[in-house]
């Protein structure tokens, strides 16, 4: 018997509720929705790992749970503590997380900020590098093909290295386009920054010998607002785009990219992790942690 337009309007209404239940009852609380996860990244065994910019803590969630276990506890580190990036290393077992302290008594208030490693499994501290300076934002990072670990500084426009085995890092570029540097990931073998201040996607010329070119600007045909944490999956880059409660994809060509918005509607989105087909999103405004089918 054929089925009416009224009763196939009815299923597919159905299905509608039913996915959007699903999709739902997939994020998680961090803590409570006052934790602004700022980054989150994905660990082997499915753990995801999150950070936390009103807490000095990291969390954990284990692989078909809902709940946030507290894993890293910085509150020793002084008032105002908490965590930008994240980012879980499986070849070394580390989870790489950015750190900042305010300085008491400052007007404007400056940081000082660290780079730390830790343990993936115990949570053990592996490393602590200092960013320089009286004033620094450690915002994230990304694994080079040459193993290096690239560390964004938000405040002072720089990207520095740490090369594979290294504990400390050094600097890599430095330039006043970078003032509001942010998110940085490898597509294809090239470096690409965003700016969360100027709205901006750059590509990072590195020459035979490792040395930083000056920073490319990647022309986007719209207009992307507060790019915040960005990765690559699928030969394209995806960013978060805190200002617009948006995630889009950007496919690059050339010296040009398109732009395609995929997710509307969160309350301030600053970080997303590729993990097989789901995109695991940092929703900061809502303390959540939201997972959407991996994009194509």
């Amino acid at each position: 018997m054929p089925i009416s337009n009224a009763r196939r309007l009815t299923i597919c209404v159905a299905l509608f509720v039913s996915f959007a239940q699903a999709a739902s009852a997939g994020e998680i609380l961090i803590a409570d929705a006052k934790s602004q996860p700022e980054s989150l990244t994905v660990a082997p065994g499915g753990v995801l790992i999150v950070g936390s910019a009103s807490s000095p803590f990291v969390y954990k969630v284990r692989s078909g749970s809902s709940t946030a276990e507290k894993f890293i506890d910085a509150s020793a580190e002084g008032p105002g503590t908490f965590f930008f990036g994240m980012l879980a290393d499986a070849a070394t077992n580390t989870l790489w997380t950015c750190q900042l302290t305010p300085v008491p008594d400052t007007t404007p208030v400056r940081r000082h900020t660290a780079l730390r490693g830790f343990d993936l499994s115990t949570s053990a501290q592996k490393i602590r590098w200092n960013l320089p300076g009286d004033n620094s934002t450690c915002n994230d990072f990304a694994i080079g093909p040459d193993k290096a670990l690239y560390i964004t500084d938000t405040a002072n426009g720089r990207i520095y290295k740490l090369p594979a085995g290294a504990s400390t890092a050094e600097l890599f570029l430095e330039h006043r386009t970078l003032t509001g540097v942010d998110g940085i990931t490898f597509l294809n073998g090239m470096l690409y920054v965003n700016n969360v201040i100027f709205n901006k996607l750059y590509r990072i010329p590195v020459d035979a010998a490792g040395k930083a070119g000056e920073p490319v600007d990647i022309w986007m045909d719209q207009p992307v607002k507060g790019p915040d944490g960005m990765r690559a999956a699928n030969g394209k880059l995806i960013v978060a785009e805190n200002s617009s409660g948006r995630i889009s994809v950007i496919t690059v060509d050339g010296d040009k990219a398109s732009v395609t918005v995929i997710k509307e509607g969160l309350k301030t989105p600053t970080a997303v992790e590729p993990a097989g087909d789901t995109l695991w999103i940092a929703e900061r405004g809502a303390g959540k942690a939201v997972p959407i089918p991996m994009p194509k």
